[in-house]
């Protein structure tokens, strides 16, 4: 961490006076980071995670190089047409983490507050908006996000598409399905469609968005079956990578490359050896940095993150023959648009599909919606006699961080889960 932070902080000396010089310094510690997952990587973590970190990285990096052919997007967009472009998707939570991973998110969070954005925007976006405005990441080539989920999405995207120039879609989700409102998603997916072709000069192929629909039924599939193993297998993991997972499931879903991972994911669990340990299900975003987080989930043979519900948004079979109709009804239905209680119902429901020993809920700093629901979510797992954690902290500002807080409650929680084993045997 030692050598990060050096590094991080001779970014941010260099950043404000020659921003572009930031950037390159930006893009050579990510292909150094490509080489070390390349083939410097713990060769104690599953191969299938392995592929997936190397995997996200080039692609971060590509994004980076080409930003004439990226396109920045919420991870609720319908990333299966652009993949149809040929472009690299790159969300704001994404980078922000990859800028984060850096030790160079406070000089962002700062530059961003400096230009009036609201302290108490999430950080996430905030990172986003003061390392682009800030001039050391350039701007893409286009930029889509949707209503639904986050308030602060739209703001950010817009203020990002207005003051650097760049073609913008935001997709109005109504918060519930019927007939009127899928036709209403799918005239807009038309004109989403319609601004890709004219930006990238390329015209949509419907085939090519079969295939990519198919192949995300495919992997959503094997990641159910997966998910149903892991109640008993031993499948090593880190925050990180928990993270990684969300890389997979939205921003490149319906790729050969997510299909090979997720498919690789399944065999290596099914041949993993058994697990006695404590499972959690993790709901919201993961403190990847967190000391106390870390120290028992990194590489652990005795505490392991089950499944995540970002990675469980949308659990339907998409009709491939409709794709635009299927992209709409998914995000239509997903679990985080419209009423909490349908997120809170859909959390207990997994809970009691997959059996994890607890379920803990991180709420966000700046995250409205995983602060407000968290009463709802603590009855609903009340009700099946779930054992239930909820933590405060930021998923990336190191400066919200409370350690000590954080040990003393996650302790207790798992002394809790103990205690309800042996009192189970």
């Amino acid at each position: 961490m030692g050598a990060i932070q050096t590094y991080g902080n001779i970014i941010k000396k260099y950043a404000p006076d020659h921003p572009a010089a930031a950037f390159r310094m930006i893009r050579t510690g990510l292909a150094l980071e490509l080489f070390r997952t390349r083939h410097l990587a713990d060769r104690n973590l599953p191969a299938a995670y392995r592929y997936l970190n190397t995997y996200a990285v080039r692609e971060v990096l590509e994004a980076l190089r080409r930003p004439d052919r990226t396109v920045w997007a919420n991870i609720f967009a319908p990333v299966e047409i652009l993949q149809c472009f040929d472009v690299h998707t790159l969300s704001i939570e994404c980078l922000s983490s990859f800028l984060s991973g850096f030790t160079i998110e406070n000089y962002f969070l700062d530059y961003a507050e400096n230009e009036g954005i609201a302290p108490t925007l999430c950080s996430y976006h905030k990172n986003f908006i003061g390392a682009v405005d800030s001039g050391v990441i350039p701007p893409a080539a286009f930029s889509v996000t949707t209503s639904c989920i986050c308030d602060g999405n739209i703001n950010t995207f817009r203020h990002l598409s207005e003051r650097h120039r760049i073609p913008f879609v935001l997709l109005d989700i109504p918060d519930a399905w019927s007939p009127e409102a899928e036709a209403y998603v799918v005239s807009q997916l038309e004109e989403l469609t319609a601004a890709l072709e004219d930006t990238f000069h390329k015209k949509l192929d419907p085939a090519k968005l079969q295939e990519a629909l198919e192949r995300e039924n495919e992997s959503k599939a094997s990641y159910e079956r997966t998910l149903k193993m892991m109640r008993t297998k031993a499948y090593t993991s880190t925050l990180t990578l928990q993270m990684f997972l969300l890389f997979a499931n939205h921003l490149n879903i319906g790729t050969p490359q997510i299909l090979h991972f997720y498919q690789q994911m399944e065999k290596e669990v099914r041949e993993a050896p058994e697990f006695d340990g404590i499972n959690v299900f993790w709901v919201h975003l993961l403190p990847y940095y967190q000391e106390t987080l870390r120290s028992y989930f990194n590489t652990s043979d005795k505490y392991q993150i089950q499944g995540l519900d970002l990675s469980l948004d949308y659990r339907e079979k998409l009709d491939v023959s409709h794709p635009f109709s299927a992209l709409a009804r998914k995000m239509l239905c997903n679990i985080y648009n419209g009423s909490y209680e349908r997120k809170a119902s859909l959390v207990q429901k997994i809970a009691q599909d997959i059996c994890p020993d607890g379920v803990i809920n991180f709420c966000h700093w700046g995250c409205k919606q995983s602060s407000g629901g968290a009463m709802l979510l603590k009855e609903k797992m009340q009700q099946i006699d779930m054992p239930f954690l909820i933590l405060d902290g930021d998923g990336m500002d190191r400066r919200n961080s409370h350690d000590g807080q954080i040990r003393t409650r996650f302790e207790a929680f798992l002394e809790i889960i103990r205690q309800k084993k042996e009192n189970s045997l």
